[in-house]
C-alpha cells in the first residue's frame, strides 16, 4: 500500500526557504502571493493491504527518522479507496 507523508515546518518555526521563495516571487510579479512555507513530501511503500498497519508504520518512520518532531508536523495520506 502507497502512503503519502507531507512535512512542514511549525508555524512557529522561521521557513528561510519559504521566506527567500516568496521574496523571488514578488520580484517576478506574482504580487497576489502573500505567504509561502517550504515543506517535504514522502511516498512510502508499505507491504500490507492494511490501513492501520500502514499508518502505523508510516507514523513510526517519521517519529524516529523522517521528521523532526521539534520542528516540524506531518500528515499522513491512505489512498482514497480503503
Amino acid at each position: 500500500m502507497q502512503v503519502e507523508i507531507v512535512i512542514t515546518l511549525r508555524e512557529s518555526i522561521l521557513d528561510p526557504k519559504g521566506k527567500a521563495s516568496h521574496h523571488a516571487l514578488e520580484n517576478l510579479g506574482f504580487k497576489d502571493i502573500t505567504g509561502v512555507r517550504i515543506g517535504k513530501f514522502i511516498q512510502l511503500d508499505v507491504d500490507t493491504n492494511d490501513p492501520d498497519q500502514a499508518r502505523r508504520a508510516a507514523e513510526q518512520a517519521c517519529e524516529k527518522l523522517l521528521a523532526n518532531m521539534v520542528m516540524e508536523d506531518y500528515e499522513i495520506r491512505l489512498p482514497d479507496n480503503v
